[in-house]
């Protein structure tokens, strides 16, 4: 099967820049916000919209990664910081796909046990097959796909690619 570019490197960054700004639209009146990235791509997309927030407005970034096994999401849920950081803080959960819901609504559950300000969601590529209601926020593309075919993030360095397979 021939893999299809969907987002080369120009239009990802195009998309943080994007939802950075939406992020700040959101948040104008934080001094603080919180980004939290799933564990793997979730997290490397979270620290390239932390550096571009960080270029655009003078609110201070905590980056988060949230540790969830994605073939396991019922196991413990955890983050590389502690929840007092969070609490009554604006958060976004960061992941690069949105595809069942599963991973972001198993982190989702994670953070409800912690008053927060406010909850967001940020995606790079939303699929639009959904198991659970979780919705994105933010996201780059809504991308409607068969249930078997595959979107891949590949983080390289500074370029950033997402393909179809």
């Amino acid at each position: 099967m021939k893999s299809t570019i969907i987002l080369s490197n120009n239009q990802i960054n195009h998309i943080i820049k994007r939802i950075a700004y939406q992020i700040i639209e959101v948040n104008n009146n934080e001094k603080e916000i919180i980004l939290a990235g799933i564990t793997g791509n979730g997290f490397l997309f979270a620290k390239k919209i932390k550096t571009t927030l960080n270029s655009i407005s003078s609110i201070d970034v905590i980056l988060c990664e949230v540790i969830i096994d994605k073939q396991n999401p019922l196991n413990q849920v955890t983050t590389s910081i502690e929840s007092e950081k969070y609490k009554k803080k604006s958060l976004v959960l960061v992941d690069d796909v949105l595809n069942s819901g599963t991973t972001l609504i198993y982190a989702i559950k994670h953070f409800l046990e912690v008053p927060l300000k406010q909850f967001k969601t940020a995606v790079l590529v939303n699929r639009n097959h959904k198991k659970y209601p979780v919705k994105a926020d933010f996201k780059g593309i809504s991308l409607s796909t068969t249930i078997d075919s595959n979107i891949t993030v590949e983080f390289k360095g500074k370029s950033t690619i997402a393909y179809l397979d």
